[in-house]
């Protein structure tokens, strides 16, 4: 694979998986919108089906990673890529997923309007409504990243840890590709199950970002987007599910490379 045809495939691919996944969580938050309130379950299938469209959709370029935990893993493990391609991974992986958060606003901007100018929603300013009190997040935040039910870091970091161990094991034992430095076609279902999994066992705490460039691009376009009442993009959490899925994406390789390699 050229650095070209990784750049593209992993921001066509990531591009797709925030614009989906980002989808289903605008549909389920807003109240204009016609999945509005569906729930956990819609989240996690959402989530998962956007996995299997993004990586059937990359693999042929990239191998989609579509996740630089995936990318730090695979650089990791024994015979895996070349450390001079984890940038243009990487790059293409924030890029997409600032494309896909982009996107999804586009796809929902009557809803997001009408949501963020809901008195309901954001009331007055001696008396917001509780979507509007969240600490140091806005109403729509969790649209675009994620952030915890209860904010205790180390705890917060274990979970996004332990969820990405998860899911980067899955990838490496059952998911790749035959030069093993990419999902194949097999892989990308599993993968996707996997996800869903996740997210129904283990994202209640944090959301399971699970992914660096799912939440910190989305974060930065949630920060730039012309949104009315949008309130605080909450950086002072920003760093957990960033640190926690490549510290987990570490921990999975070493596990792989003395068990099963």
């Amino acid at each position: 694979m050229s650095s070209s045809d990784i750049f593209i495939g992993e921001t066509i691919g990531t591009a797709i998986l925030i614009l989906l996944g980002g989808g289903v969580c605008a549909a389920v938050t807003l109240k204009a919108s016609k999945a509005r309130n569906a729930g956990w379950l819609a989240i996690t299938f959402g989530w998962g089906f956007a996995v299997l469209t993004a990586v059937y959709t990359s693999a042929p370029l990239s191998g989609a990673h579509l996740n630089p935990a995936v990318t730090l893993a695979l650089a990791l493990k024994k015979d895996g890529i070349d450390w001079s391609d984890v940038p243009v991974y990487w790059g293409g992986q924030l890029l997409g997923a600032m494309i896909g958060a982009a996107l999804v606003w586009i796809a929902y901007y009557g809803q997001f309007l009408a949501h963020l100018t809901d008195k309901e929603i954001v009331g007055e300013p001696k008396t917001k409504a509780v979507e509007a009190q969240e600490k140091g997040a806005g109403p729509v935040l969790g649209i675009f990243s994620t952030g915890p039910e209860v904010r205790v870091a180390w705890q917060n970091v274990a979970t996004e840890v332990i969820g990405t161990i998860v899911l980067v094991l899955a990838v490496l034992t059952q998911g790749l590709n035959g030069d093993g430095k990419g999902l194949g076609t097999l892989g990308g279902l599993l993968t996707a199950l996997v996800v869903v999994s996740i997210g129904l066992s283990l994202g209640g705490p944090t959301g399971y970002a699970i992914n660096p460039a799912r939440d910190l691009g989305p974060r930065i376009v949630h920060a730039l987007l012309p949104l009315p009442n949008k309130g605080g993009s909450d950086w002072s959490y920003a760093w957990v599910p960033v640190v926690g899925p490549l510290i987990g994406g570490a921990i999975a390789a070493g596990i792989y490379n003395v068990a099963f390699a």
